[in-house]
């Protein structure tokens, strides 16, 4: 699907908040609701809009600590390890990358007990450097860098 000027505004404005009537969408973009409800199908069925997200404030729920953890593999079975990531809740971001570690983790815990649990679970897999985040100046939104 070729996305026009009007689209990317849709997407924008959409990922600032996903619950606006389509009728208050459009009048920020000068359309009727119907339209831009038109549009809004089109690109979910396209598969461009994949699904809708809340974002959870963290702090209340809970998750207080956030970590950021580099692995440097020890064991050259890489699918164990991705399986062992993928089951762990606490685990929100893993990247495979060039450069320092074979993989960098983002890690949101309770509590200093279960980071140290977790750790000690990675450690089957390989090292790891460990960098705690102190104070989170900003929240990504993804479209916001690419739309603008």
């Amino acid at each position: 699907m070729e996305l026009d000027n009007i689209d990317f505004q849709i997407l924008r404005l959409l990922s600032e908040n996903s619950r606006v009537q389509w009728k208050d969408l459009g009048k920020q973009i000068h359309m009727t609701g119907q339209a831009v409800g038109n549009r809004i199908k089109k690109l979910e069925e396209s598969g461009v809009i994949k699904t809708y997200s809340l974002i959870v404030d963290q702090m209340k729920v809970g998750l207080s600590y956030t970590a950021f953890v580099i692995i440097y593999m020890k064991i050259a079975n890489h699918e164990s390890f991705i399986r062992f990531i993928n089951d762990q809740n606490e685990v929100v971001e893993a990247h495979r990358v060039s450069g320092e570690g074979c993989y960098h983790l983002k890690i949101k815990v309770n509590s200093q007990e279960k980071l140290n649990l977790l750790l000690n679970k990675i450690l089957e897999y390989g090292n790891y450097t460990l960098y705690l985040s102190i104070h989170e100046i900003k929240q990504s939104n993804p479209l916001n860098a690419t739309l603008e």
